[in-house]
């Protein structure tokens, strides 16, 4: 007879199912479902679950800042600091959290696919993929060829060589110089320059345009300059006036817009993040560029030409903060896997991580080549180099212009 309270020749002995956190536990810790045995066994339990429950945080939490950012991006003067981050976060954060999704058990099979998605988002928003040389539905069958050098020339010559500093402009042997930061700097005021007399010997033949601190310079038929009226008092000319320069050449049988732009900065690089100046700043720098913003927004709608718009826009964002109009569409150069990056090229104390310099156009114009070239021996960003070619009025189905 059976000795009770053990298991008789007809009785199973009961066996041990663990629940609730400790089978949660047991399934993180060990490959065969098991947590292994040991006297420290349940405070190793515990950090396990915590370290589960951070990762699942830690996505919960960046697929809310992704899904703020789209919205956000442009829209708020606050954001422009989350703007300032590099774009490649948004691939490295994700790479991260898939690194060590393995480590939690009881939630990967369900985490892994929703940041792979995760990935995915962030690589498009930042521009991973092939690079589009050409990146236009316009036709090169044709058409005139124009050679756009887009530059900003960090104050222009102000601490740089000046005979080096024309050598480098003028070996560009460009039809059309899309230049910015045509002015000095002296603690917090912009300062005007005339080099009118020396661009003029160094760039015989070419039309001399000036705009606040924007200078175009052209071999080709100037058409029309548009300039904003501004008062001629103080600092007005850089403040006040447009930060999309506007001028009209003739290209071929053709009138095409060039778009010199400088959009404000965010902000100032070692001002104190914690003092009201920096966000008042930042507020009023968002104000300044959404106007800019609007007002060219606005210019392109109203403009019967084909148009090229380049420059420093001053954000690594594309999307509504930077397409100008609906009907443009954004340039990326050469043909790489690694979004562009054009700042800071220089001798800088940050990496060269952002995308500052853009080229948009309307869908009638081509651009078979684009480059992002030198310039880094004077200034902290990459010069831009395209080959636009501006389909003749009969390959593009527009009426042949009058002069």
């Amino acid at each position: 007879m059976p000795v009770s309270g053990a298991p008789g020749t007809d009785e199973v002995p009961a066996t041990h199912e663990p629940t609730g956190a400790e089978g949660d536990t047991e399934s993180a810790l060990s490959p065969g479902g098991s947590a292994a045995e040991g006297p420290g066994e349940a405070p190793r339990a515990r950090r396990w679950c915590r370290g589960t429950r951070l990762l699942v945080g830690a996505t919960a939490t960046w697929t809310l800042l992704l899904g703020l950012h789209v919205l956000l991006a442009g829209n708020w003067w606050l954001w422009l600091l989350v703007e300032a981050v590099p774009p490649l976060t948004l691939v490295a954060v994700p790479l991260l959290l898939l690194a060590v999704t393995p480590l939690a058990r009881p939630v990967r099979r369900w985490l892994a696919p929703v940041l792979v998605l995760l990935l995915l988002a962030g690589a498009h928003l930042s521009g991973f993929g092939p690079g589009r040389p050409g990146g236009s539905t316009g036709t090169t069958a044709g058409g005139t060829e124009v050679k756009v050098f887009a530059w900003s020339t960090d104050y222009w010559q102000m601490d740089d060589d000046k005979q080096d500093f024309y050598a480098f402009l003028r070996g560009q042997d460009a039809d059309v110089y899309l230049l910015q930061e045509y002015l000095y700097w002296e603690g917090d005021e912009p300062v005007r320059i005339d080099d009118t007399a020396r661009l003029r010997k160094e760039f015989p033949g070419y039309h001399v345009s000036v705009e606040g601190e924007l200078l175009t310079l052209s071999r080709l038929p100037v058409v029309a300059e548009h300039h904003r009226r501004v008062p001629d008092t103080g600092t007005a000319w850089y403040h006040e006036g447009s930060k999309a320069q506007r001028t009209d050449i003739r290209v071929g049988d053709r009138t095409v817009s060039f778009y010199n732009v400088h959009m404000p900065v965010p902000f100032q690089v070692g001002d104190n993040p914690l003092s009201g100046r920096f966000y008042r700043f930042l507020r009023d720098q968002y104000e300044w560029r959404d106007r800019e913003l609007d007002a060219l927004r606005s210019d392109l709608a109203g403009n019967p030409h084909p148009a090229l718009l380049t420059g420093d826009f001053n954000s690594p964002w594309t999307g509504s903060l930077l397409d100008p109009a609906p009907d443009t569409q954004v340039h990326s150069p050469g043909s790489g896997v690694l979004p562009a990056r054009s700042w800071p090229v220089s001798d800088y104390p940050l990496p060269r991580l952002w995308r500052l310099d853009w080229l948009f156009t309307t869908e009638d114009l081509a651009v078979p080549g684009y480059r992002f070239g030198g310039g880094g021996g004077f200034s902290d960003h990459a010069a831009q180099e395209i080959r636009l070619v501006v389909p003749d009025p009969t390959a593009s189905g527009h009426p042949k212009e009058t002069r």
